[in-house]
């Protein structure tokens, strides 16, 4: 019988065995993988802290400025921007991701914030507040733009407006945040500023530029000629090489500003200068959107400073890049779009491009941004201890105590490695046996000293060996 069993087994085991072979497995389709859609990309866990430190420092500076939060549709009536931004700019004849909606109307995803706010100031009667209206917002724009490095079609940024107040304090406090946000985040900028006066002064310069142009017509690019007719002012923002010696000699839109648009300009620059705000001057400066008037600028990276034959450090100077934000005066927008007169300013600040440039420049001058910080560690040793740790985590949490885990790792080595790159100065460990007696361990990390605490007394003695360092 032993034997007959035994033959038996085989008999059965090795079809089984056949049967279990990887080759009908190979043989099913495999699942379909997507790649990103052009032009988007995801923000991932390892970027955390550069997106953390970004939104906290434009929250910082608009709760000490003094502006309050909006947040405005993705989606908006596509008229909003064409009316705003104007016909002939770059965003609306190309960029806008414009479609019908199910009922027959059009709609866009919002290219930029500033025309859904002067929607916003005039649907709600911001102009019955008290005078400025200063608001801030955050969040992903979308323009069918080329893809580029910082460039994205779904992008952030952080912007603030200030409505109804035409004094050129207003402007210097606008650039000052700007600034100030580079500045905190320790990146070396820099404004470029112009002004391209009222409607009627911008109008004729037009017409001088577009003389101008017609007479160097045959050294232009295919783009700057087409720009002759639809937007002359973005003749001074083209970048093609062959353009740049035709643009050098174009007449200068500060040479038309009348007296008060000149005198506007010369006390923001004052106050730029009281500021220590370093700038430049840039006369080809113009922004792309029609609703600007007077003061526009934008902000420049500078390049790494760089030391000399002497060993000291030269100052930075201003880098390649793109502009990483600008914005400028819009007085009359308010009241092109069915408000009352209220003169505005404002200025949005790339995200996605200041992150990058931020990693720039941290790679280059060796500097790291820390990541989450945490007060202590929480290693835990079996599935009592999980148990039992959920809920000290959450009364810890509620005591305002940062605490690291893991509950994906269950060896008490592993998870003291986790503490020790953690760099915390204690951890609390819970077994079996702790669990019982009601008791946590906490141990110091650096003297390696074990102290054997009652769970209900563990917060308040872990704060105040927080306090004693």
């Amino acid at each position: 019988m032993p034997k007959l069993k035994k033959k038996f087994v085989k008999s059965v085991k090795k079809p089984e065995a056949k049967k279990s072979k990887p080759a009908s497995a190979s043989s099913e389709p495999k699942a379909k993988t997507y790649a990103l859609v052009r032009g988007m990309h995801d923000i991932l866990p390892r970027d955390e802290k550069y997106w953390k430190k970004c939104f906290h420092t434009a929250e910082d500076l608009a709760a000490f400025f003094q502006f309050g939060r909006i947040e405005t549709p993705l989606l908006e009536e596509t008229g909003l921007f064409v009316r705003s931004l104007g016909r002939g700019t770059d965003v609306v004849d190309k960029e806008m991701y414009a479609f019908e909606d199910k009922d027959g109307s059009r709609v866009c995803l919002r290219p930029e914030a500033t025309a859904s706010i002067a929607r916003a100031f005039i649907n709600s009667g911001m102009w019955n507040a008290p005078q400025p209206v200063k608001l801030w917002y955050w969040g992903p724009m979308f323009r069918h733009d080329r893809p580029q490095a910082g460039r994205y079609r779904q992008f952030f940024q952080a912007g603030f407006e200030v409505l109804g107040m035409a004094d050129p304090a207003a402007d210097a406090e606008i650039i000052l945040v700007a600034f100030n946000f580079y500045k905190d985040l320790g990146i070396p900028v820099e404004i470029s500023i112009n002004s391209i006066g009222s409607l009627a002064e911008r109008d004729r310069y037009k017409e001088e530029l577009v003389n101008y142009y017609r007479s160097k017509r045959g050294y232009l690019c295919a783009e700057c000629k087409a720009r002759l007719n639809r937007n002359p002012l973005r003749l001074l923002d083209c970048k093609e090489k062959d353009c740049q010696p035709v643009k050098a000699e174009a007449p200068k839109m500060i040479d038309w500003l009348g007296p008060e648009s000149s005198a506007h300009f010369t006390k923001v620059l004052e106050y730029l200068d009281e500021l220590g705000i370093p700038y430049n001057l840039c006369h080809t400066l113009v922004r792309g959107l029609d609703y600007y008037n007077n003061t526009v600028f934008e902000v420049y990276p500078a390049l790494t400073p760089a030391l000399n034959t002497e060993g000291k450090t030269d100052e930075p100077v201003v880098g390649q890049q793109g502009a990483l934000g600008g914005g400028g005066r819009y007085d009359g927008l308010i009241e092109q779009m069915g408000g009352r007169a209220t003169p505005g300013l404002g200025m949005a600040l790339g995200i996605d491009r200041s992150i990058l440039a931020w990693k720039q420049h941290n790679e280059a001058n060796k500097l790291v941004v820390a990541g989450n910080k945490f007060d202590i560690y929480f290693a835990q040793l079996g599935e009592d201890s999980k148990r039992v740790g959920l809920r000290l985590l959450d009364s810890w949490r509620l005591a305002g105590l940062k605490v690291g885990f893991n509950f994906g790792k269950n060896s008490l080595k592993s998870q003291m490695e986790i503490a020790n790159n953690l760099k915390v100065p204690f951890v609390i460990i819970l077994g079996q046996k702790e669990v019982q007696d009601q008791t946590v361990i906490i141990r110091d990390m650096e003297s390696g000293v074990q102290e054997v605490v009652d769970q209900k007394k563990a917060e308040a003695t872990i704060k105040k060996k927080l306090e004693k360092i």
